[in-house]
């Protein structure tokens, strides 16, 4: 009787381990911070904390990731249209004029005293700063900014410099016919089917346990189109307006970020910003500095190997060109790594023939084949930068179907248009990865870290 006393005390005391960690666990969408003062939790889209409704794909996660790279023809135009513009391109607030559809990873931030919570998609290419304010006509999310209630926000006088830099139609009179004040609004297109006008404006940003103060971004009044990232874009390029820019001695210009698979459904990765906190031994490789377009992370890729094969790629089609916007670059915002055409079908080639199988297309892929499992037999792809070389993953290089016996090559050719000159490291090639960019010292690092 005593045995079965303690047997049932015991199988409680069990019950309610189990309950508390599950409660936990439950509360873990509240808390942001993911043990340092300035990290952030970064979620993916059709993560469990995702605050964008997204549900849990029911499809194969080939299908759900073909999706999504269904958009990065539109992302690799967005990116090529700001490496081919004769004009420098000098915009406080939306330095392109397009965008993605929807980014696959958010950070939650706090506008405004006291802080408003917003989820904001994350863009390394991209010095954007925008959110809905309240009483937007046609924004797609239900929670917005609302400045009336901000004891710290400002609208920028049209008088300001910032103001005459910002493409787009501006209600603000011209400089000699202004009496008095007015703020500066502004109007911008993304994509061909998506636009917003907004008010250029300043007010505190909270990120973790940090504040911004003085933090300039968009107040979006109105949109038209689905184009525009529902709780608003956190742009972390490397314009003198970026998150990074605008921080200054803050963070040092250092950031980096840990991308959760698409995958990992009850986890959420991290953004650290500055210093403090960031990985000690990293190998590194130089960042690149296009004057003309000061915004994206240019990098020295200096050739690719699949397996034991240096893989034959003519120089110019990877080499760094700031004539021509030609190179590579690192972003957050393209789902699959992208190479110019000669460059891809040589890689492509070269892994078919090492796989020695028959293939098949799938939506983005074209080089699908049957593979028994995740660590199927497949040649690892190394990307070769100038002083560090990493070796991607399986997990990074493969797509598996969950439904058939199937993987693609997780890589494919840039669009073949005139200005197809960029090669775009992304981010499913970046995932259960630390990236850390330090734009003080004009490099970036790369180290395995388990993110989720």
């Amino acid at each position: 009787m005593a045995l079965s006393n303690i047997a049932t005390y015991f199988f409680f005391i069990i019950l309610l381990i189990i309950s508390a960690s599950a409660l936990a666990f439950d509360d873990s969408c509240d808390s942001n911070s993911k043990g340092e003062n300035s990290d952030l939790s970064i979620i993916h889209i059709y993560g469990k904390c995702s605050p964008l409704n997204t549900p849990k794909p029911s499809s194969s996660w080939i299908n759900t990731v073909i999706n999504m790279a269904s958009k990065d023809p539109q992302r690799l135009s967005y990116l090529s249209s700001l490496v081919v513009s004769k004009k420098p391109t000098i915009v406080p607030i939306a330095p392109g004029q397009q965008l993605f559809n929807i980014g696959n990873y958010v950070v939650r931030v706090k506008m405004g005293t006291p802080g408003q919570q917003m989820y904001m998609v994350l863009d390394t290419s991209n010095d954007a700063a925008f959110v809905p304010c309240s009483g937007c006509v046609g924004c797609s999310s239900n929670t917005s900014f609302a400045p009336t209630t901000s004891s710290t926000y400002g609208s920028v006088d049209c008088s300001v410099p910032e103001c005459t830099r910002i493409r787009g139609s501006l209600s603000c009179p011209t400089t000699g016919s202004v009496t008095g004040s007015s703020a500066c609004f502004f109007n911008q297109s993304y994509g061909g089917d998506s636009s917003f006008y907004a008010t250029l404006s300043r007010d505190s940003l909270g990120l973790a346990n940090d504040v911004v103060p003085n933090y300039a971004f968009g107040c979006i009044n109105s949109v038209s189109g689905n184009s525009i990232p529902p709780q608003g874009l956190l742009g972390l390029g490397r314009g003198s307006m970026s998150l990074i820019s605008q921080s200054g001695s803050l963070y040092s210009g250092i950031f980096s970020y840990c991308l959760p698979s698409f995958k990992s459904y009850y986890f959420s990765g991290s953004l650290k910003l500055g210093p403090v906190g960031q990985p000690k031994n990293i190998k590194t490789t130089p960042l690149l500095k296009n004057p003309r377009r000061p915004s994206l992370y240019y990098v020295n890729l200096t050739s690719v190997s699949v397996g034991r094969v240096l893989v034959p790629i003519a120089p110019e089609h990877l080499a760094f060109d700031p004539n021509n916007g030609g190179g590579t670059v690192i972003d957050s915002g393209t789902v699959i790594t992208r190479f110019v055409q000669p460059a891809y079908e040589a890689i492509r080639d070269e892994f078919r023939k090492q796989v020695n199988g028959t293939f098949s297309s799938l939506g983005a892929f074209d080089t699908c084949f049957a593979s028994p499992n995740e660590a199927g037999a497949a040649p690892t792809i190394t990307l070769h930068f100038e002083g560090m070389d990493l070796k991607l993953p399986m997990e990074n290089t493969l797509i598996h179907s969950s439904a058939t016996p199937l993987a693609c090559l997780a890589i494919a050719a840039a669009p073949n248009n005139v200005n197809s000159v960029l090669n775009v490291i992304a981010n499913l090639q970046q995932q259960n990865l630390r990236i850390l960019f330090d734009t003080a010292n004009s490099r970036v690092g790369i180290a395995r870290e388990l993110c989720n």
